[in-house]
C-alpha cells in the first residue's frame, strides 16, 4: 500500500498547517481523510472576520442568517479550550445570537476576544463578558458597556483597546483601576465620560484620541509610549498648570506623541522654562504645533529644554489656522542649554512664516549632533525663499543635512 502522508504528519505539524489558514479554509481540510476529518475542530484560536466569509451578494437577511450558520456550526463542532475569538465583519451588525456565544465562550477561559461591530448602533455587551477571569485581551468597536454591579475587574488582562465605544464616567475608572495587570491601553472616539484619570501601576502604553476635558496620572510611573490625540480645540481656563500636572507621574516615558490640538491643552495655565523633573529618558517626541500661538510655542520649547536624551524630533505645522494668538516673533537663544542628542529632525506642513523659521533656526544652531533635518511644506507657495531661508541658518552640526521635500 503506498504511504498515505497526509494522513500521517506528526500532529505537531498539523496544527501549524491549521493554524495558518482560514476557519473556512481549515474546515475544508477535513476532506483530505478519515484522520482530518476533525482536525480543525481543536483549533483553539476561531477568527471569523472578511477573509472567512464573503457575502457581497446577499442582503443583510441573509448575511445575518447565513453568518450565525457558520459560528453556530464551528462551535458546536469544536472540541478542546477556545483561547482566542474574533468577530469581525464590514456587514456584521449588532445581533442577540452575539450574546449566546460569548456566553459560550465564558464557560471556556477564553483568553482573547475581539469584537468589531462596523455597521449600526452599539452593541450593548452581555453581562457574561464580565465574568471571563482569564481575559489577557479585549478589543471592542461600536459597543456599548455596563457592567453588572458584581463586576471587580479583569484580574488577568494586559491589553485593553476600545473604539467607538460608550460607558459611563464612574464605569471607566473602574474599568481602569480594576485591571491590576493592565500593560496596554487604547481608546479612540468615546462617549460617555469626559474625564481621563489612568490609575493603572503597570501600564507601559497608552493611545487615546477623541474629545475630553481632562487628563490625569495617578499610579502610572511605569508608563513609555505615550500617542494623545485631543480632537476638540475649544479649550477650557485652567488655575494651574497642564503641562507640569501631565509629566509629573510620567517619569520613564520614552515616546511622546502629542496630536490634534493636545498641544494646546498642555499650554493652559502657567508654562515653565523647564520641567522641575527632566524626561532623561524620552529620546522621540512629535507634536503638532500651532505656530501662530505662543503657548503652544513655548509649550513645545519646554518640552525639548526638559529632554536632554531626545533623539528624533517631529513637528508637524497646523495650516489650517492663521489667524495669530500673541504672535511669536523672536525665539531667544539660551546658552546653557542645546539638544546635544538630536539626531534626527522632521518638520511638516509649514508655510515659512517667521515663527517657524525662528524655530528651526533655534533646533539648527542649539544641536551639535543633528545628522538630517527634512522639512516638507504645506504648499509650493514661497519654496525658493524657505529653502534660502534654511540654507543660510547656521548649524551647530558639521555633518547636518538639510533635506527639502516638495509637497
Amino acid at each position: 500500500m503506498e504511504l498515505d502522508e497526509i494522513s500521517n504528519l506528526p500532529g505537531h505539524v498539523v496544527d501549524q498547517i491549521l493554524s495558518q489558514l482560514s476557519i473556512r479554509e481549515a474546515v475544508r481540510t477535513s476532506v483530505l481523510s478519515s484522520k482530518w476529518r476533525y482536525k480543525w475542530a481543536t483549533l483553539p484560536n476561531l477568527v471569523f472576520d472578511n477573509e472567512c466569509y464573503s457575502f457581497s451578494s446577499l442582503d443583510q437577511t441573509a448575511v445575518k442568517s447565513k453568518l450565525v450558520n457558520i459560528v453556530d456550526h464551528v462551535l458546536l463542532l469544536h472540541n478542546g479550550p477556545i483561547y482566542k475569538f474574533k468577530l469581525s465583519h464590514r456587514d456584521l451588525q449588532g445581533i442577540s445570537d452575539i450574546d449566546r456565544w460569548i456566553l459560550h465562550l465564558s464557560r471556556h477561559s477564553i483568553q482573547e476576544f475581539i469584537l468589531e461591530i462596523w455597521k449600526g448602533q452599539r452593541y450593548k455587551m452581555p453581562s457574561c463578558l464580565f465574568s471571563c477571569q482569564h481575559l489577557i485581551h479585549l478589543e471592542l468597536f461600536n459597543c456599548l458597556l455596563k457592567p453588572p454591579s458584581t463586576f471587580k475587574g479583569f484580574k488577568s488582562l494586559k491589553s485593553l483597546d476600545l473604539q467607538h465605544v460608550t460607558l459611563a464616567q464612574h464605569v471607566f475608572e473602574n474599568l481602569i483601576s480594576s485591571c491590576p495587570l493592565l500593560e496596554r491601553l487604547t481608546l479612540m472616539n468615546f462617549d460617555g465620560f469626559t474625564y481621563l484619570n489612568i490609575e493603572a501601576p503597570n501600564l507601559q502604553f497608552f493611545d487615546i484620541g477623541g474629545v475630553f476635558n481632562d487628563i490625569s496620572f495617578e499610579n502610572a510611573f511605569q508608563l513609555a509610549v505615550v500617542s494623545i490625540g485631543l480632537y476638540d480645540k475649544r479649550q477650557s481656563h485652567a488655575n494651574s498648570s497642564n503641562l507640569l500636572k501631565f509629566f509629573v507621574h510620567l517619569p520613564h516615558i520614552r515616546r511622546l506623541e502629542i496630536q490634534s490640538y493636545f498641544l494646546k491643552y498642555l499650554s493652559i495655565g502657567f508654562v515653565p522654562g523647564k520641567l522641575p523633573n527632566p524626561c532623561f529618558n524620552l529620546n522621540y517626541l512629535s507634536i503638532r504645533i500651532n505656530f501662530n500661538d505662543v503657548d503652544e510655542v513655548l509649550t513645545a520649547l519646554c518640552i525639548l529644554r526638559s529632554s536632554p536624551n531626545l533623539q528624533e524630533l517631529e513637528v508637524l505645522a497646523r495650516p489650517e489656522e492663521q489667524a495669530a494668538v500673541g504672535t511669536v516673533t523672536n525665539i531667544k537663544e539660551d546658552n546653557n542649554w542645546s539638544c546635544h542628542q538630536l539626531r534626527l529632525v522632521k518638520i511638516l506642513g509649514i508655510s515659512g512664516i517667521k515663527p517657524e523659521l525662528n524655530f528651526i533656526n533655534l533646533l539648527l544652531s542649539t544641536s551639535p549632533a543633528l545628522e538630517k533635518m527634512t522639512v516638507k511644506p504645506a504648499s509650493n507657495n514661497g519654496g525658493w525663499e524657505l529653502l534660502k531661508d534654511l540654507l543660510r541658518f547656521r548649524r551647530a552640526s558639521v555633518q547636518a543635512e538639510i533635506i527639502y521635500m516638495d509637497p
